[in-house]
């Protein structure tokens, strides 16, 4: 329940004194928080910013959590009516199914692959594999979404250090340059827009974080989806650009590039506050040949993280590259 967690976090860290502020965008807030970090060194205004993401749920009942995650969707007009997440994504993949005409178990690979990926990952919540018949078994909590299309919710915290390029480099024996972190938003309902199965925010926040980091799709070695739902992962996929329209699951499926290196949200869990900071560090960790041998990105230069906060209404999408000597 304790807010104010800016000076909360100076307060325990003995960093009295310096400007501390709490940073909110839903599901988004981590990466959102970066984001300021990166504006505030990109301009002077501080020369060492530290993007700190936290999430504790476990102290609350499930259904506090749920009333609470549920404000972040439009609260008059999704959250009011009974639309928790679960149901607001069980709709975009009743949706997608009847669209693109294919079958609910081909989404298993999202939640078999993230979970393979985590058991090496020792700081996932979920530390075992799962069988496409494990998949198909699972109890319906939203048609057509099961518990294993779903992400588990957790408690944890991250950070992240943002500084200049000559400090990084007196500070980290392996600094990373953060060559984007851009914003891009859609409307808070599903019902206000044009396309359900197109994610506006998605888009546009893939579009300016790839030119702004002067890279194409086809640079990226690594991506750190925003999981939480097998459906999301598929939307995903196809609204940054990296597959066509309906193409999400059978690109996932060819394995052409690395995504939930290291359990993602389905398989490391979802701390809602700290997802967006737990995504980049994963990132990083990659792109400094630090992760488990089994999991490791062979030759990552250039990784991609993608938090989502709603829906899809804020979407923040980051860009690492390893720094030359």
């Amino acid at each position: 329940k304790q807010e104010h967690l800016g000076a909360l976090i100076a307060d325990q860290a003995g960093l009295e004194g310096i400007e501390a502020v709490k940073v909110e965008a839903a599901c988004a807030s981590a990466a959102a928080a970066l984001r300021q970090a990166m504006l505030a060194v990109q301009s002077g205004a501080a020369e060492i910013a530290l993007a700190v993401g936290v999430e504790k749920l476990t102290d609350m009942t499930s259904s506090c959590t749920t009333n609470a995650l549920a404000m972040a969707a439009d609260a008059d007009h999704e959250a009011q009516m009974g639309l928790s997440f679960v149901a607001i994504n069980a709709l975009l993949m009743q949706r997608y199914l009847y669209e693109h005409k294919i079958d609910r178990a081909e989404f298993a690979h999202f939640s078999v692959r993230a979970h393979a990926n985590a058991v090496h990952n020792p700081h996932a919540m979920f530390r075992a594999p799962i069988t496409m018949a494990q998949y198909q078994q699972a109890k319906m909590i939203a048609t057509p979404i099961n518990l294993l299309d779903s992400s588990p919710l957790a408690d944890g915290a991250a950070a992240v250090v943002v500084t200049t390029v000559e400090r990084a480099r007196e500070l980290s024996d392996k600094p990373l340059r953060l060559l984007a972190c851009e914003v891009g938003t859609d409307t808070l309902a599903l019902h206000d827009r044009a396309e359900l199965l197109w994610l506006a925010g998605v888009e546009r926040s893939t579009r300016r974080a790839l030119q702004r980091a002067g890279k194409r799709h086809e640079e990226i070695d690594l991506f750190e989806l925003h999981d939480a739902f097998s459906i999301m992962a598929a939307l995903s996929l196809e609204s940054t650009g990296f597959a066509e329209r309906g193409q999400g699951v059978a690109f996932s499926q060819q394995g052409t590039l690395p995504v939930a290196t290291m359990g993602g949200l389905k398989g490391r869990g979802h701390p809602v506050g700290a997802t967006g900071l737990y995504q980049v560090v994963e990132a990083a960790t990659q792109l400094r040949g630090d992760a488990p041998d089994a999991i490791q990105v062979a030759g990552a230069r250039v990784a991609m993280a993608q938090n989502i906060g709603g829906s899809g209404a804020t979407v923040i999408t980051t860009i690492l590259e390893t720094m030359e000597a």
